[in-house]
């Protein structure tokens, strides 16, 4: 997909430049996000976040693994009706366990998103100010270029000091 908007943007200049001087621009928008000050706060976040999932995990962990022996230790001296409902609870345990772990990884996904969002669209916002005040009629990302020549302007430093960082 990224290729051909790319070709349809080089197919596209020749009759633009008869219109209108265009003028082309990159940035490299991985560079900025590594540097925006946002991206360090919400991996905190996110971090702080499994720590709790990772505890609540070991926890129960430790609550199943402890239940699991106190089970075999006294197996043989259950009738077969306890013996029953303690494999029940144990199972029980495992899983919630597993239950915990899912909601966990659904949980980070979505406030991964969530963070992720607003520095993103910072990023985008600033992409367009720059673009709109240095007169830019496209602004690309490197990735998706097969080439980029002398003539280029690299946008990156300029989007970072709107950005202030």
């Amino acid at each position: 997909m990224k290729k051909l908007i790319a070709l349809a943007v080089i197919m596209l200049l020749p009759l633009g430049a008869i219109a209108q001087e265009v003028k082309i621009a990159y940035v490299n928008t991985q560079e900025i996000m590594m540097a925006m000050p946002e991206l360090s706060d919400m991996e905190k976040k996110l971090a702080d976040l499994n720590e709790s999932y990772t505890s609540e995990l070991k926890r129960m962990e430790e609550d199943y693994n402890r239940k699991t022996q106190e089970y075999i230790a006294a197996q043989d001296s259950l009738t077969e009706n306890i013996k029953l409902r303690r494999m029940q609870e144990i199972e029980g345990m495992r899983e919630r366990m597993e239950q915990v772990y899912q909601m966990g990884q659904q949980e980070m996904s979505k406030k991964q998103e969530e963070l992720f969002a607003p520095i993103q669209q910072k990023m985008m916002d600033a992409i367009k100010s720059v673009g709109n005040e240095k007169g830019y009629t496209y602004i690309l990302y490197p990735a998706s270029i097969l080439y980029t020549g002398d003539a280029a302007i690299d946008a990156t430093p300029f989007v970072k000091t709107k950005l202030g960082i």
